[in-house]
């Protein structure tokens, strides 16, 4: 082979590599949400933990340089850098392969990259996309925290040392993720016993997931890991770190074999992910014929068991709704956020044995909500494709918007007696505040898709957001949620401050407080005018789902197509 051949093929993997780390910063600098959460999530993730260790680690380094390798008392100072760097590459392992079932192993225009190049040349290109896509998250925070415990050391080693050894997790944890993440995404797209199940095995692995944090299981996990891998090879990287430390003396067999063992591990783990690749990218998606049948079946079921209620059109658009939604549930994705809130309060359940009121009131109003948003957020866009058939037929506006009301009812009615019925059991609500709490439940599941489909003709979208990497659907607007959500939360409020004793001069001392502060006279709100506020926020909340039929209605007959 030739140098100029050689040095073509060496350049395609960076060209693939610079290629997908560009179209991954554009798609999320071009998506200001995305960039939002993003900045949220490393607000909240980062930030706590950046700030504990800018506190800690100054002191941790000056102690660690004077008192040496048993600074940590019954903890060797070897035993913790060693643990925690084994944690470490575990999760750096396990976002990688999440990354690639998720998003890297379904390549974008396979057609095009898999038959122009080499299938090493792809896979290396695509893991080395991912190495710098994690070093740009990971090597800022190690560079802030290296220099806090530098300060602390008295040496500047750890600054030069920690970003090498975060590069070297990198090299070797990225390429075990990629091929770890090929075969699951293999056995959920390809391997038909698995991939006919594929969407209730995610939800149950979430949930064992989001559980386990929840329950605190997670902690005694790591912690059984740390000890139990501190001594492991995955924890050899982290003698190059305490070349840094100052009175500790490395291991040399740890050295070397973290040296050694990462170049032969990566580059076992690269040529496993290029077989593996070939394996999956080559092989045909399962097909599950048995679906269109099922699907059919379903509909007709559920067709006759309306038979009874509304007219035909009303009946077909129903139907037509939730098969949609039970072909694509990736449509409802926003329903499930409002869900990893609960995170932080199952702990708290599962140590009392009890759900706490409050709790229960919550789970009951995130039923009422999601009523809303499950099919009448957005009834002019969900149509799709279809909207300007349907606009063109004999339907009237009338019969799709009760269609569209008839399928969320139907959905949400008898979850929210369920949802009502068990938190009124297993919390400390009474006979009587449970009834309540059923009652307001159920009433709420049928107003609140009423509301929805008002304040969703009023801010439609026809558009498709980017859910993942390669997935699309097309979602309620921002603005709709926002307004929806507004008509809910008041006229709720409302209702909580009417109820409760003594809320009403509670607000107002709160209000009157809050005027006190602003420039110029001093205003005091009374009580009755919280009083007849709430009564009027609440009337106004109870009129709006018929005005926001009538609305909805209107607006449907009248759209024009552009």
């Amino acid at each position: 082979m030739s140098l100029a051949s050689l040095s073509a093929a060496s350049r395609t993997p960076l060209i693939i590599a610079a290629t997908e780390c560009r179209r991954t910063v554009r798609v999320v600098a071009g998506d200001r949400t995305k960039l939002l959460l993003l900045g949220v999530v490393a607000l909240f993730a980062l930030g706590p933990s950046l700030l504990v260790g800018l506190l800690l680690l100054p002191v941790a380094g000056e102690h660690l340089a004077a008192e040496g390798a048993d600074a940590f008392g019954p903890i060797s100072a070897v035993e913790a850098v060693t643990g925690a760097t084994a944690l470490v590459w575990l999760l750096l392992t396990l976002m990688a392969t999440i990354r690639t079932v998720t998003t890297v192993a379904d390549v974008d225009e396979p057609a095009c990259l898999l038959v122009s190049t080499r299938l090493r040349n792809v896979v290396i290109g695509l893991v080395g996309a991912e190495v710098a896509l994690f070093a740009a998250w990971v090597l800022p925070p190690a560079v802030v925290l290296s220099a806090a415990f530098a300060r602390g050391a008295g040496t500047i080693r750890p600054v030069l040392v920690v970003p090498a050894v975060a590069v070297l997790v990198l090299l070797t944890a990225v390429p075990v993720g990629f091929l770890l993440g090929i075969w699951i995404r293999h056995l959920l797209t390809v391997f038909e016993p698995i991939a006919r199940y594929r969407t209730p095995l995610i939800v149950v692995v979430a949930v064992a997931y989001f559980g386990a944090i929840a329950a605190g299981w997670l902690d005694a996990i790591t912690v059984h890991l740390f000890g139990l891998l501190s001594g492991s090879p995955l924890g050899w990287p982290g003698h190059l770190l305490l070349v840094a430390i100052p009175g500790v003396s490395p291991s040399t067999v740890g050295v070397g074999g973290a040296i050694v063992g990462s170049a032969f591990f990566a580059t076992l783990a690269v040529a496993g992910g290029v077989a593996s690749a070939r394996v999956h990218w080559f092989a045909d998606p399962a097909r599950t014929d048995e679906e269109p049948t099922a699907e059919v079946g379903s509909s007709d079921r559920l067709g006759s068991l309306l038979e009874r209620v509304g007219s035909r059109p009303v009946r077909t658009v129903a139907v037509t709704a939730i098969r949609r939604t039970r072909r694509a549930p990736i449509r409802l994705l926003y329903v499930v956020y409002p869900l990893f809130g609960a995170i932080f309060v199952v702990d708290d359940v599962v140590a009392t044995g009890t759900l706490p009121t409050h709790v229960a009131v919550l789970l009951c109003f995130y039923v009422v909500w999601g009523a809303g948003a499950l099919f009448t957020l957005n009834p002019l866009g969900d149509l799709g494709r279809s909207l300007p058939a349907v606009m063109t037929s004999t339907v009237s506006g009338r019969q799709v918007i009760l269609g569209r009301l008839l399928a969320g009812v139907l959905v949400a009615v008898p979850t929210g007696l369920v949802v009502a019925l068990l938190v009124g059991v297993v919390s400390p609500l009474t006979l009587e505040q449970t009834a309540l709490l059923v009652t307001a439940t159920v009433a709420g599941v049928v107003a609140t898709p009423a509301l929805a489909v008002g304040v969703g003709s009023a801010f439609p979208r026809f558009g498709s957001v980017r859910v993942t990497n390669n997935r699309e659907a097309v979602m309620p607007s921002k603005t709709a949620f926002a307004g929806y959500t507004l008509g809910i939360v008041a006229p709720g409020v409302s209702a909580l401050v009417l109820y409760v004793d003594g809320a009403p001069g509670l607000v107002a001392a709160l209000a009157t407080g809050f005027l006190s502060l602003l420039p110029g006279p001093e205003v005091a709100v009374p009580a009755t005018v919280v009083t007849v506020a709430a009564w009027v926020v609440l009337a106004l909340g109870l009129a709006a789902p018929l005005v926001a039929v009538g609305y909805a209605i209107r607006r449907f007959d009248g759209y024009a197509l552009e």
